[in-house]
């Protein structure tokens, strides 16, 4: 746990890159101030006189040789309870015959008691693989197929590694210092990349390392005469040609022949993982799609449309996403999930997005049965952001008026100028070429002037007649603040209608875990004749889908389907935080949402994410909010700045 923590702490200082104090890094790990400060010295000390964290007046952050101390493994940590049990699996999974308890104990330096405690935990890691611990007097062994052993080892390689991405250290330490062809697994993913594409194929370099991950599995394997079970049978051309490229690879870098039943297996984690179709036609792409999936997919966008008035229900969007989904259906019969390392961060900064994807994948789950774990979500989630972005550029676009008092062609010189660079982020409505324009007659978002005005505004920025890098950068800066602005005071008119002093409670306790909290908040709505329990209980089903702590302070439980009578949030304040899906978390906001609010979904949700993502605010918030009436003033505080 202690090792956990630590870990926990360094991803959290890479993650933010700021400065952050003890008693802050403890609220979010769940322990004492006194506590990081022993995390502190041990993570310097595993990088190795390097520098893992700095510490400063201002607390502790990220130091140079932070992501080094995090990759460090158990070599560097050596004879820790994760060590053994990484051990300990590598060593059953190596040995049909089974091994030894008591030899295997004398190895490992510890007694016989240690190592049996060490094969019960052994048991619960093996819950849902398919796979069995057997002992017989003093042997211990595995049971089950290799594809289920082979799981097990990609479980094992995902633990060690940070985020789900590709790293080599990690998975070497996974299969062995001995394992085959580890050094060359770098050249190995560089030429699968470049013949991939050379083949036609968009290759997904979220997913790539992962497949490379089961490839140097395979290989570590078939190098133990543990090969996969398969016959030469007739494959489709495209399995048969991404066989032959794996199995030339596999030669070439790794030194060991693919047989039938890995070309096979490792052909379909490429063509379900990695690649995708080089842009095909509409037609094209239905020949290659299951109609029933499309038609799932179809009413699925539909209805996602429409529940969170978001505009996605567009033709090629669909035949995107259903080719994705027909390839994570293949996944799922597998059980080969494909991790993505961007879950974390397209949770807690496109909130809204994700909410969307969550939504897709359970309406999936009930039409087409498949299980869709959180980084499976994110891809959806990928493919609902890049569509959102393409219908809402012109929903972001401020106007703006420039003054530029005539002289020749200077004012058209300048507006060409400000068109060329910042034509993304404004649209320039109206120029003043007056010395003396009526300032207050100008209501655009922005004004870009020349002269100076007679008094300055958040919304005048003053540039040069000939636009420098320095003035873009200005303008930019001051479209943030008005867009941020806009959006907090539309989302402070929000949320002050949506509050209840009777709603609000401080002091949550851990006990019953999520589930207990949402209950705990949950009924304090249906006390109000807000929600009833059975709204309860489905905010608990969507719990299970995906956390929904989309910060590292911050829950939003909520269900699918706006089905309150009105609006309404329910705040937890927890101080210290407890725990909430992999994290932990000091405030849980409890969202009831009505159909008559459908609109102010988007607001409510995105921007009070966006409120406490921010740790000082959030330490502002949690500290302050003593009773309900202080936490109101203080959020307000937070959201005016």
């Amino acid at each position: 746990m202690t090792r956990a923590r630590q870990d926990r702490l360094l991803s959290l200082l890479l993650r933010d890159g700021r400065w952050a104090t003890a008693a802050a890094l403890a609220d979010l790990l769940g322990v004492t101030p006194r506590s990081i400060r022993s995390y502190v010295t041990a993570l310097n000390a595993r990088a190795g006189g390097g520098t893992a964290v700095e510490s400063g007046p201002l607390g502790y952050r990220a130091g140079p040789d932070a992501a080094a101390a995090l990759r460090a493994g158990p070599a560097a940590d050596a004879g820790t309870p994760r060590d053994r049990l990484h051990t300990l699996v590598r060593a059953l999974l190596g040995r049909a015959e089974g091994i030894d308890v008591f030899e295997t104990a004398d190895a490992l330096h510890v007694s016989p008691a240690t190592l049996e405690a060490d094969l019960a935990r052994v048991r619960g890691l093996l819950g849902g693989t398919e796979l069995t611990l057997e002992r017989s007097a003093s042997i211990a062994r595995l049971r089950g197929t290799e594809m289920a052993q082979r799981r097990l080892l990609s479980r094992l390689a995902h633990d060690e590694m940070d985020a789900g991405s590709f790293d080599l250290e990690a998975l070497r330490r996974t299969l062995g210092e001995g394992s085959v062809g580890a050094e060359a697994f770098g050249p190995f993913k560089a030429d699968l990349a470049a013949e991939l594409t050379a083949l036609g194929y968009y290759v997904n370099e979220y997913g790539i390392g992962d497949v490379v991950m089961h490839i140097a599995i395979a290989a570590d394997r078939i190098a133990r005469d543990r090969a996969m079970d398969g016959t030469a049978g007739e494959m489709p051309p495209a399995h048969a040609q991404v066989a032959e490229l794996l199995d030339r690879l596999a030669q070439r870098h790794l030194g060991v022949r693919l047989g039938a039943g890995d070309q096979q297996h490792l052909a379909t984690l490429v063509l379900t993982r990695v690649v995708a179709p080089g842009a095909p036609a509409a037609d094209d792409a239905r020949t290659r799609l299951d109609p029933r999936v499309e038609s799932a997919v179809r009413t699925v966008v539909e209805r996602a449309a429409s529940e969170f008035l978001v505009d996605i229900a567009h033709e090629g969007f669909i035949l995107r996403l259903a080719l994705h989904v027909q390839n994570l259906l293949h996944r799922s019969h597998a059980q080969a999930w494909s991790r993505n390392p961007l879950t974390r961060s397209l949770k807690s900064t496109y909130p809204m997005i994700f909410e969307v994807a969550v939504f897709i994948a359970s309406q999936l789950h009930e039409s087409l049965g498949i299980p869709i774990v959180d980084d499976e979500i994110a891809y959806i989630a990928m493919h609902v952001g890049g569509r959102l972005e393409r219908s809402r550029r012109e929903e972001t676009l401020l106007t703006a008026t420039i003054v530029c008092p005539g002289y020749y062609e200077l004012h058209e010189l300048l507006r060409s100028s400000v068109d060329r660079s910042l034509g993304q982020a404004i649209e320039v409505v109206g120029v003043e070429t007056r010395v003396d324009p009526d300032w207050s007659a100008i209501d655009t978002d922005l004004i870009l002037t020349t002269i100076d005005p007679p008094e300055p505004g958040e919304r005048i920025v003053r540039i040069q007649p000939f636009l420098t890098d320095s003035d873009i950068d200005r303008v930019q800066a001051a479209a943030a603040r008005i867009r941020r602005g806009r959006r907090l005071r539309r989302l402070r008119g929000e949320l002050e209608r949506y509050f209840d002093s009777s709603a609000f409670v401080r002091g949550l306790e851990p006990d019953g875990g999520e589930a207990g909290v949402i209950r705990q908040l949950g009924g304090m709505l249906v006390r109000q004749g807000v929600i009833d329990h059975d709204y309860v209980q489905r905010a608990i089903e969507r719990e299970r889908l995906s956390s929904t702590a989309f910060t590292d302070a911050l829950a939003v439980p909520h269900a699918i389907g706006m089905t309150a009578s009105r609006t309404q949030i329910a705040i937890g304040i927890a101080d210290p935080s407890i725990p909430w899906g992999e994290g932990r978390v000091q405030v849980v906001a409890f969202v009831a949402f009505s159909e008559a609010d459908r609109e102010a979904f988007q607001t409510v949700f995105e921007q009070f994410v966006e409120v406490f993502s921010e740790r000082d605010s959030v330490q502002r918030i949690v500290r302050r909010a003593t009773d309900f009436t202080a936490f109101l003033d203080e959020l307000v505080a937070v959201i005016d700045g």
